[in-house]
């Protein structure tokens, strides 16, 4: 399937680079070369995906990103960082995007998560994938339909990753998934790489989601293994 995908990046050779490859996909390319461009680019919601470089003029990417999401704007977003520490990369999941690359990046791996990404967008646009049961555990409903996540009665404000990996849990209750299963299953990958992803995702999930993120009542930590949803009903 093709798709509109949306590069923001200042330096145009680069620009130029993921474009053209982006394009050996399948799928149409648009560029921009700064923040205040790429947001407005991004709002119109014409695009199946971003990606987004932190670095720009104008606006950076975190900005971007972030703004974006106080819109809820769900479009998936890849970001590029030429930062090496992991702060700056878990500041920009903790910000809503759903997963990066740090320069240099070799283009085959651009590629792959740029098809894992669009792979799990389609999923969940599926008329199936929507109409999957409502879940309720406890004082938590997730409404697969609808993606609306409530804890006593209040809407939660997760990121599209956050909500398809409690989904993607809740739909199998006390069901142990490795950190690659999660991967395969969330992100399209197993990738032994990304697993940090994973535990990022974790802990922002349930920071919004748990009364208390170290005891957790509905995402729970097999030790050694992986994660778990409660039981509860």
């Amino acid at each position: 399937m093709e798709h509109r995908i949306l590069v923001v990046e200042d330096q145009k050779d680069i620009a130029d680079l993921i474009a053209m490859h982006v394009r050996d996909l399948g799928h149409r390319v648009d560029c921009v070369h700064d923040g205040n461009a790429g947001l407005k680019a991004a709002q119109s919601g014409d695009y199946a995906m971003i990606v987004l470089d932190v670095m720009l003029p104008g606006r950076d990417g975190l900005d971007v990103v972030r703004t974006l999401r106080m819109e809820r704007n769900a479009t998936p977003v890849l970001m590029l960082t030429a930062r090496s520490t992991e702060i700056d990369r878990v500041l920009g999941l903790e910000l809503g995007a759903d997963d990066y690359l740090t320069k240099p990046f070799s283009i085959p791996e651009l590629q792959a998560r740029v098809k894992a990404m669009l792979r799990r967008r389609d999923m969940a646009r599926q008329p199936a994938e929507a109409s999957v049961e409502r879940i309720t555990a406890g004082e938590l409903v997730v409404d697969c339909a609808s993606r609306d996540v409530k804890l006593a009665g209040r809407s939660l404000p997760l990121t599209s990753k956050e909500f398809d990996l409690l989904a993607h849990l809740a739909r199998h209750p006390g069901r142990v998934f490795t950190r690659v299963q999660l991967l395969d299953a969330v992100w399209g990958t197993t990738y032994e790489g990304y697993e940090h992803n994973v535990n990022t995702h974790i802990n922002r999930l349930r920071s919004k989601l748990e009364a208390d993120p170290a005891n957790p009542r509905y995402v729970l930590t097999v030790r050694g293994v992986g994660y778990r949803f409660t039981e509860e009903r």
